[in-house]
């Protein structure tokens, strides 16, 4: 699919559809550019707009054919909703919906008319355009017999917009990292585990130049990577513990790391997750290593001037006559000891050797992404994620991110006195506490990995996957987090 900007005017293009974007109004009226239009093509947006009472409302869409020989085939209607109400993500769910309409009308050739002035035309251009390509995306690789349409969209022109196509060329890059992102999350454990995982990070550092170091098992347990190591006993798979490098052609402006879960199977070891407790889905479990190894390929072809760590400790946690046992007592590669309550409460345990690792590196901030806790669903729910953080400079610079990736997080509290809840009578802590402010205790935990480095945990376990498709996913793995670490790479 080729994306470009056109300096054509609606009047004047032709092609299979042109898409148009309407605000909210209950006495939606056209401007006299449109009408003028709409006389041209016989009054079919006027009539399209009275027949389907179309007032705009946001994700409401419609299309129509042209009669007669129209150089402009169907017209397509997109709501925005109320002005007020608008934010960039609009705009980038109104391309995923206009692309999806397009697909489902046989269009070949798309016109994409949309403006407004409270954002910049490069800004604009760059999210339609993810959200073009993102609902475009189709994951077929499983499937023996993928369905083909006889006409696929193959043109797009984004009309009226003073753009450059680096603006979408930001957003192919983008939407790249939050595709493999997405194919990583929908692969079952029988194709992604500990060892396609490190193949697949060798070839894209090899595809982009990235210095790349795998740990094995040995180099772990030279390490004392006793957390990581524990939850990795059960395996027949070998642990991989990966360390994917960006670096700038000048100078870094900055050195950051990024920390992803990388469980890409979760049976719950000896705490034997049960049918109809989600195990069924646990190969979404290394959404956290997807995310950042998605945004570690966008930030490849971006090129920004930071110094960026892409860490993963890989494993899978199961079961077998060397697995961790409930009350086992792990020592982390701080030297910090570690009593087993849950061995379903694995990630923390991976994340623990991986956080101890990265605050070594001497980044000026780092940040965890993990499918960490069902606690954290049960506070804000599937479309949320949760932020933990004593930093209130790289806080507000994530939530920025976020705002500008479409992404939604929640800061919550790292309420310190909750951590009593953890404290074992023979080790230093346990994995887990009560069943109450489960999320929270979860980030504590982890804190007490986290020594030099201004650090923030994000939990992601809602919204790394969906059953509910909306204009920019498919059903399964989303990309969540990819656009938003992105932004605070490139934009801090």
């Amino acid at each position: 699919m080729d994306i470009k900007i056109s300096n054509i005017n609606k009047l004047d293009w032709s092609g299979s559809a042109l898409a148009l974007s309407f605000f909210a109004d209950d006495n939606l009226s056209l401007t006299e550019e449109l009408n003028q239009l709409d006389q041209k093509l016989g009054n079919t947006i006027s009539e399209l707009i009275a027949e389907t009472e179309f007032t705009g409302k946001e994700g409401v869409s419609a299309i129509a054919r042209v009669g007669g020989d129209s150089a402009i085939k169907k017209i397509i209607i997109i709501g925005l909703g109320k002005p007020e109400d608008v934010n960039l993500d609009t705009f980038r769910q109104a391309g995923g919906n206009i692309a999806r309409i397009a697909k489902q009308g046989k269009v070949a050739k798309l016109g994409v008319a949309i403006n407004c002035d409270n954002y910049e035309d490069e800004i604009l251009a760059q999210v339609i355009s993810e959200g073009i390509i993102l609902a475009s995306h189709q994951d077929n690789r499983f499937k023996s017999e993928p369905e083909e349409s006889k006409i696929n969209l193959d043109t797009v022109e984004l009309l009226g917009l003073f753009a450059s196509e680096s603006a979408i060329t930001k957003a192919q890059n983008i939407a790249s990292g939050v595709i493999l992102a997405r194919e990583l999350v929908n692969s079952p454990a029988n194709d992604i585990n500990p060892v396609t995982m490190a193949e697949m990070v060798q070839n894209l550092a090899s595809e982009h130049n990235l210095e790349l170091t795998i740990l094995e098992q040995a180099d772990c347990e030279k390490l004392g990577m006793g957390a990581f190591l524990g939850v990795a006993k059960a395996s027949d798979l070998p642990p991989k513990f990966i360390h994917l490098v960006y670096k700038p052609q000048g100078t870094a402006k900055r050195k950051l790391a990024i920390v992803g879960k990388g469980l890409t199977f979760d049976s719950g070891g000896l705490n034997l997750k049960v049918s109809g407790s989600g195990i069924e889905t646990m190969k979404m479990d290394m959404g956290g290593a997807a995310a950042t190894f998605g945004a570690a390929k966008a930030i490849a072809l971006l090129k920004p001037e930071v110094e960026v760590h892409f860490i993963s400790a890989v494993t899978e946690n199961m079961i077998s006559g060397k697995a961790m046992h409930p009350g086992d007592i792990l020592t982390a590669s701080n030297g910090k000891t570690i009593e087993v309550n849950n061995t379903d409460a694995e990630g923390r345990l991976t994340l623990a050797d991986a956080l101890v690792y990265a605050d070594k590196l001497g980044a000026d901030a780092m940040v965890d992404l993990a499918t960490l806790t069902g606690a954290c669903i049960v506070a804000l729910g599937n479309d949320i994620a949760g932020l933990w953080t004593t930093e209130d400079k790289l806080a507000n610079e994530l939530k920025i991110a976020a705002e500008a990736g479409g992404e939604k997080f929640w800061q919550m509290p790292m309420e310190s006195k909750y951590f009593e809840q953890m404290k074992s009578p023979i080790a230093d802590m346990k994995n887990t506490g009560t069943r109450a402010g489960g999320s929270i205790t979860a980030a504590l935990f982890l804190q007490q990995f986290v020594k030099d480095t201004p650090w923030a945990h994000l939990d992601i376990a809602g919204p790394v996957w969906t059953d509910k498709p909306n204009a920019v996913n498919n059903e399964g793995g989303t990309g969540f987090a990819v656009r938003t670490l992105v932004n605070w790479v490139i934009n801090n």
